[in-house]
């Protein structure tokens, strides 16, 4: 299986955050689409038939997924968009890039 997905967790509350509107675009212009995580805090974002060799940026609304959860955020939110610039090299491969998110800190990596 290749193509593109990502996996958001929510580290407050211990558990995946789910309706995060996800942006993804291609870092030379190409157009760009946008998702909400499922209730499992996943979204499937490029196909293995449509992924290409290239960068890619995604961009993750996670100040607006705090406000609507409740969380004591502050207004402006410390994060409001999370943004990953990243590259693939085979799309024979799959790409996974999850995140691991609070209001205050965040960290990804290459998942499988």
């Amino acid at each position: 299986m290749s193509g593109l997905t990502t996996h958001i967790l929510d580290q407050a509350v211990g558990g995946p955050a789910a309706g995060v509107l996800v942006r993804v675009s291609r870092r030379n212009g190409g157009v760009a689409a946008e998702f909400r995580t499922d209730e499992d805090g996943r979204a499937r974002l490029i196909a293995g038939e449509d992924i290409a060799i290239g960068g890619y940026r995604l961009e993750f609304s996670i100040g607006e997924y705090f406000r609507t959860t409740g969380a004591a955020v502050t207004d402006p939110p410390f994060l409001d968009v999370v943004v990953i610039d990243f590259a693939v090299s085979n799309v024979e491969q799959h790409w996974h890039v999850p995140l691991l998110v609070s209001p205050y800190g965040y960290s990804t990596y290459r998942g499988s």
